[in-house]
């Protein structure tokens, strides 16, 4: 395959990831705040902590679906050192999610209801940033059967069981 091919592979690959990653945490997005209304408006706890609740809440159901739709595909030969990692990232970036709506209602006052979700949901988008980057790196690691042999995960995971496979040879 030449430079430029390999290179459009990866990028096709990525841009999956992407999507896919976006699918998982968008509707991770909408649990988080639809836990997070509910509990700021039915409840006296105060903002911080029904935003820490919502979020423990979108990350369990986000390692669901990151596990079984957008990594699938990814080693499971580690799923206690993965969850393990998995959680430890993820309460890296809660405290960044609430870090930044703390911030906005203890150091500046905006707590109205409408300055809280702003303020939640920009704590959401620069956790979700870090998130992408630490899940791919060490969390969801790719196949190392894969990785082995040089070939992109999807050629080498969901290859046409009826095609036949190149021979490699041994020297």
């Amino acid at each position: 395959m030449s430079e430029r091919g390999a290179l459009r592979v990866r990028l096709d690959r990525l841009v999956r990831e992407v999507v896919k990653f976006g699918a998982v945490g968008g509707a991770g997005l909408l649990v988080n705040l639809l836990v997070f209304n509910l509990v700021r408006h039915t409840t006296t706890l105060p903002v911080v902590r029904a935003s820490i609740l919502a979020t423990v809440v979108a990350i369990a159901f986000n390692y669901v679906g990151f596990r079984y739709f957008t990594y699938r595909d990814r080693d499971k030969s580690r799923r206690t050192k993965e969850l393990t990692l998995f959680l430890l990232f993820s309460v890296v970036g809660l405290v960044i999610e609430n870090g930044v709506l703390y911030t906005a209602t203890y150091g500046f006052g905006w707590d109205s209801p409408l300055q809280s979700n702003v303020f939640k949901f920009l704590g959401i988008g620069i956790a979700t940033l870090f998130r992408f980057w630490s899940y791919r790196t060490w969390v969801f690691r790719a196949q190392p059967a894969a990785a082995a042999v040089g070939l992109p995960e999807e050629s080498f995971l969901e290859r046409d069981p009826q095609r036949p496979r190149p021979h490699r040879v041994r020297g």
